[in-house]
């Protein structure tokens, strides 16, 4: 499969230009059924039960407060990557200039999907330092910063949509338009992975060449219980395979300190 035109279907400048209203914007996400066999996404947030304030949002209890969260990643991320190709000669020109120009339109577009089905619920965009206060001041001058911390941001993001699903079961619109979401951002995690010559998938608690402080991004991918089922006893596969077949989930706090080191 071509990547470039695989992550080309995933974004649509339609939705960079949709109107504030959230029938406005989840009329432009319907259009895109056809191209990626995307399901129309019907929900309004008058379904959610509370609001939240943006100081709140990382309890990520209620609906309102999971789409919180996700908005938080999905501007950390969109910043990342505007400054990344905003940055002289730091990304090669070529495959890897294209995908990631590619991912910046994905997550342009997630801000502007989530922004408008929040509404008046939506929290400002944080001020981020993506040095982490000095852990990586290189970060936009050394491609291999970039790409480790792109890793783990994607990481992180795949990781969190799934922690919030539970809180998403009452509302299934919602829950459905994030799981859409989630394996956008799985394919960023792969695609990052492979340009970085790893894996696709999380090995264990690897953190990728990451600092020591990285480790709460995999906190937990060593795991071989599954439902009470020991996945490193399978018959015919080596042990370690059992953790990696799993990808585990980030609570709420969690998430939310993990961006927190990014925030200024």
């Amino acid at each position: 499969m071509n990547i470039f035109k695989f992550l080309e279907a995933f974004a649509n400048e339609d939705v960079l230009k949709a109107s504030t209203s959230r029938r406005g914007a989840f009329d432009q996400f319907k259009k895109i059924g056809a191209d990626v066999a995307l399901a129309a996404v019907p929900f309004g947030l008058a379904m959610a039960p509370q609001r939240a304030s943006a100081s709140t949002f990382g309890t990520a209890e209620t609906p309102t407060q999971a789409l919180q969260l996700a908005l938080t990643l999905e501007y950390l991320e969109n910043e990342f990557y505007q400054t990344g190709m905003d940055t002289l000669l730091l990304i090669p020109i070529g495959r890897d200039r294209t995908v990631f120009s590619k991912i910046l339109q994905h997550e342009s577009s997630h801000v502007t999907f989530l922004q408008n089905g929040l509404g008046a619920d939506s929290i400002p965009k944080p001020t981020f330092d993506f040095s982490a206060g000095g852990l990586f001041p290189d970060v936009f001058s050394n491609y291999q910063t970039f790409l480790a911390l792109a890793q783990a941001f994607e990481d992180t993001g795949v990781r969190a949509y799934k922690g919030q699903a539970g809180n998403l079961l009452s509302t299934p619109d919602l829950l459905q338009a994030a799981l859409q979401i989630h394996s956008v951002e799985a394919r960023h995690a792969s695609e990052v992975r492979r340009i970085r010559g790893q894996k696709g998938w999380i090995v264990g608690a690897d953190r990728g060449g990451l600092p020591a402080q990285a480790q709460p991004v995999y906190n937990g991918e060593d795991n071989t219980l599954q439902a009470g089922f020991n996945t490193s006893t399978v018959n015919g596969i080596p042990s370690a395979a059992g953790s990696e077949s799993f990808d585990e989930p980030l609570t709420g706090a969690q998430a939310t300190a993990i961006a927190s080191l990014f925030i200024a």
